[in-house]
């Protein structure tokens, strides 16, 4: 299909590719949770979202962008766009700023927000405006805001909304903070890493809304009991996110493993108990409770944030296993 002009031709081409991309993410199950999100996908253009990106490759990176000249980079910058795969948005000296998330795990956290007619949404993480334009497809541009610190991401977040024609409220500012003016929520949901859950959250939701954040290698969901407290499991699956601006905590240096077998160290779900207990446990005390508790997944794993404490836990908030999460001060602590 090369060849294609700017003008004609690609919109049937993005038609084409997005009904394959909503294809490939209801293979992956990803709807199952909540279907009603298949119509979104296959309504709300992404390709508008990410006028440009750039695909890693030998030697470096490669930009794609839908004003080449070249009719050819315009269809393989389409044909990118709906793959189902995260595409790099902003790069610096080499260094991921910020991204558009694979759609699969977009659709499998949007499912397990289990949206409501009627509720109000904040999403953490403006990004490219896409998520914020799915949230306004299924629920109103009036029930949804989105927040970012750069100014640059909320300007061309705009941008690619009023493109696609979605006006939802695009806020600049700390997501840490959450958006006040526009309390309460329904829903939050983080689309970068956080060290912990930041309590302005919790105080923004109703009781009964649902928190979902990205949280160490993993993704958890809060159940909002009261403006101070909120609880819950992570998902079965593993996630990684751009962390949110003065959020991020480095990973261990190789030496820091040292004692820990090699099956260990290349294990996933090692690596997520190691990133969740940064602070509290070391790597051969981490690997001493995961191979006494049978290499847990994630959703043993949950986490607790009270009016004055916030920690992480296996199993039970009550039981033997809990660790606190950073900025959180006296914190229960139970060691293996």
């Amino acid at each position: 299909m090369g060849g294609l002009g700017i003008d004609h031709g690609l919109d049937d081409l993005a038609a084409s590719a997005r009904a394959a991309m909503v294809r490939a993410v209801e293979a992956s199950g990803a709807f199952d949770g909540d279907p009603g999100w298949r119509e979104a996908f296959g309504a709300v253009p992404r390709h508008l979202f990410v006028p440009y990106y750039y695909v890693g490759g030998v030697g470096g990176f490669e930009r794609r962008w839908g004003e080449s000249p070249d009719p050819r980079t315009r269809e393989r910058w389409v044909r990118g766009a709906y793959e189902d795969t995260p595409l790099a948005t902003r790069m610096r000296d080499g260094e991921l700023l910020s991204s558009s998330s694979q759609p699969s795990l977009m659709a499998l956290m949007l499912a397990a927000l289990r949206v409501e007619t009627g509720d109000r949404v904040l999403e953490i993480g403006a990004g490219t405006g896409y998520n914020a334009a799915l949230l306004a497809y299924r629920l109103g541009e009036d029930h949804v805001t989105t927040v970012d610190l750069d100014p640059e991401i909320t300007e061309s977040a705009r941008r690619h909304l009023a493109a696609a024609g979605y006006h939802p409220t695009v806020v600049t500012g700390d997501g840490a903070r959450g958006v006040p003016e526009r309390a309460p929520f329904d829903r939050i949901i983080a689309t970068c890493r956080l060290a912990s859950v930041p309590r302005a959250w919790i105080a923004q939701c109703r009781p009964g809304a649902i928190v979902l954040t990205p949280l160490a290698t993993g993704l958890v969901a809060l159940t909002v009991r009261d403006a101070g407290q909120a609880e819950g499991h992570f998902l079965h699956t593993p996630a990684y996110f751009v962390p949110l601006r003065g959020a991020s905590r480095p990973e261990p240096e190789p030496a820091a493993l040292g004692g820990v077998p090699h099956r260990a160290r290349e294990s996933d779900l090692f690596r997520f108990l190691l990133s969740l207990t940064r602070g509290s446990l070391e790597p051969q005390e981490a690997y001493a409770l995961w191979e006494r508790e049978g290499m847990p997944d994630r959703q043993r794993y949950g986490v607790t944030v009270g009016a004055r404490h916030a920690w992480a836990w296996l199993d039970e908030p009550e039981g033997p296993y809990a660790w606190p999460l950073p900025g959180s001060s006296g914190a229960r602590l139970v060691e293996p």
